[in-house]
């Protein structure tokens, strides 16, 4: 069997996944389906172990679909003297977009503005502001490696006033003196994850989304497993909570942390780590509002600000702020709104306005805390402790360096288990990254082969790498799937049926807002796109025509909740707006029905 077909995360893998968890035994179990929680399970599937991971929701449901979209060391982080993260990160970097996931990491050029102060007086400040910034973006590259294939990206350039504003038009003239360039990675965050859950389930790895830990199994002082409820399951159903029984288990929850905390309380025990939710919302506006061949990065008074080309979009972000209210869906309100708006306007010729956002997201950074009042110093570091036998919990750092922080937590997993071979994962190419320089290489002549124009296959290459033949093989089996989606014409409608029938998508939020953009890419969030969506869906998962609608309402009500929570003036009622549409995963084990949406129920 190949890898591809090894990795399939279907409908039927999902239920013979599920009678594993019942019956087996693992090496491993991973709780989270987040980058770091996948990359878990791919470590220690690698190594020859037996794994599992249960993740509540769906694979990067979290934090992990709601980045920059950026694979980077962190430029500020130089600042901050974290020099061991930066070259860490930036390592990790060159790892993905040469060898493990050059279908999925590509460079992005970002321009660092210079602000000009004014008149000749400002002459040695502009020289101490380029030779500062300057200094900072050669220490970026020199951390990077200067040369050799292994960093994957171009070196950094200084450019005037006018060589900033041939590459970025937009940019005001009066608030610039001159900009450096330097390259980082561009990556779809949930695209990423998703790959490395089927990566681990190929290599025999169980995964299984919508199967929510309730509980922790212990016997005397240690863990021995989880207690797990298949959200999927019928209302009442006997098998909906079952155990999962382990020699290990892994805690990869991010900013959901303490909550395995609250699981030890009853023996006294306290995990020595405590992670910090810091909230960041992102814009996105169309390609034709700003006029730019690079992306941003701005100082703002509370955070870092990115203007990132994604695609016919940018993406403006991000805040940096406390939150301490609901974690499965962070709210942006319209206060963060105003403030992105007018800390991008301050260097662009025709100011952004609420009229031109398409979509908004906002995700929480799951933070070490500290003594800082300001998330913005906390560090980016991750920790991991073993607060009882059994059990060990990962936290903090960042999406980049992903694949540390599994290999560490692994490691320490490894010492209990004994006899277990080292960390391969730096030699061990993502699903879809064998094959893809050379198929991007005759992409003209696997485009006429197929049948399909040339940007298809640059489409489809640029996200699913080598796996390309995996769609073009359902288009030639049905030739309709090759139309583009209702509403979202940049997708095609094969996409979606390989989204349920090889990528665990079980709901239409998974194929709306993770496996394609759409919830964000599009003024109209999805809802133009959900009726297609669901038909295609429907058609892979079994949904009769009640199914359908159900899943349909649910994914309205989501969408007008995101838009009356982006309404309100501040955190407390946005939160209040958007938790106003209930989580369609678990709804009916919850609640006993769901067959009247005409009157939301109030949030769980």
């Amino acid at each position: 069997m190949s890898r591809a077909a090894a990795g399939q995360l279907s409908p039927v893998r999902r239920a013979a996944d599920l009678r594993r968890l019942r019956a087996e035994r693992f090496d491993v179990l991973v709780i989270g389906g987040g980058v770091t929680g996948a990359g878990a399970a791919l470590d220690a599937a690698s190594r020859g172990l037996k794994v599992a991971l249960v993740e509540a929701r769906d694979f990067a449901a979290g934090t992990s679909s709601r980045s920059s979209k950026l694979i980077h060391g962190g430029l500020r982080y130089l600042e901050q003297l974290e020099f061991g993260l930066v070259h860490e990160a930036l390592t990790e970097r060159g790892l993905l977009a040469t060898r493990l996931a050059p279908h999925l990491v590509r460079p992005v050029p970002i321009l660092v503005p210079l602000p000009d102060g004014g008149g000749v007086r400002d002459l040695p400040a502009r020289a101490w502001r380029r030779a500062y910034y300057g200094t900072g973006v050669a220490a970026y590259d020199v951390f990077a490696g200067l040369f050799g294939g292994g960093r994957g990206m171009p070196l950094h350039r200084h450019l005037t006033r006018e060589g900033a504003r041939r590459v970025f038009p937009s940019l005001r003239p009066d608030k610039l003196a001159g900009a450096i360039r330097y390259f980082d990675g561009q990556v779809d965050d949930a695209r990423l994850v998703v790959t490395l859950a089927r990566t681990a389930a190929s290599l025999g790895a169980t995964m299984v989304t919508s199967a929510r830990a309730v509980g922790l199994i212990r016997q005397a002082r240690e863990v021995t497993g989880v207690r797990v409820r298949d959200l999927e399951a019928p209302p009442g159903s006997p098998d909906a909570e079952f155990e999962v029984h382990a020699r290990t288990v892994i805690a990869a929850t991010g900013v959901w942390s303490d909550d395995m905390s609250r699981m030890l309380n009853d023996v006294g025990l306290r995990p020595g780590v405590r992670v910090r939710a810091s909230k960041g919302v992102h814009l996105v506006v169309p390609r034709s509002a700003i006029t730019g061949e690079t992306g941003l990065i701005l100082r703002t008074p509370t955070s870092v600000l990115f203007v990132i080309p994604w695609g016919g979009h940018w993406i403006i972000g991000t805040t940096d702020t406390d939150w301490r209210l609901d974690r499965s869906h962070p709210a942006a309100s319209a206060r963060d709104i105003e403030y992105l708006l007018e800390q991008v306007n301050l260097v662009l010729d025709k100011p952004l306005t609420t009229a031109d956002i398409e979509g908004v997201y906002a995700g929480l950074r799951p933070l070490l805390s500290g003594e800082a009042d300001s998330t913005s110093k906390l560090s980016r570091e991750h920790a991991v402790v073993e607060p009882m036998l059994g059990l060990l919990l990962v936290a903090g750092g960042k999406y980049t360096t992903y694949r540390v922080m599994a290999g560490d937590v692994v490691d320490r997993a490894a010492r209990r288990l004994g006899n277990v071979r080292p960390s391969r994962t730096a030699d061990l190419p993502l699903l879809g990254a064998d094959g893809y320089a050379a198929m991007w290489r005759d992409r003209a002549d696997l485009a006429r082969r197929h049948g399909v124009p040339v940007g298809v296959v640059e489409h489809l290459l640029e996200r699913y790498g080598s796996l390309t033949l995996d769609l073009l093989a359902l288009i030639a089996a049905e030739p309709l799937l090759a139309a583009p989606l209702a509403g979202a014409p940049e997708y095609l409608a094969a996409e979606v049926t390989y989204a349920a029938q090889a990528e665990g998508a079980l709901h239409l939020e998974d194929v709306l807002t993770r496996r394609t953009r759409i919830s964000f890419e599009t003024s109209h969030r999805g809802l133009e796109s959900v009726e297609h969506t669901a038909e295609l869906m429907g058609a892979v998962l079994g949904w009769d025509a009640d199914v359908r609608a159900r899943e349909v309402a649910h994914y309205r009500a989501r969408v007008e909740a995101e838009r009356q929570s982006q309404r309100m003036p501040d955190d407390a009622t946005a939160d209040a707006a958007r938790l106003g549409a209930p989580d369609v995963r678990g709804f009916a084990a919850d609640r006993g029905t769901d067959s009247d949406l005409s009157g939301l129920p109030a949030p769980y």
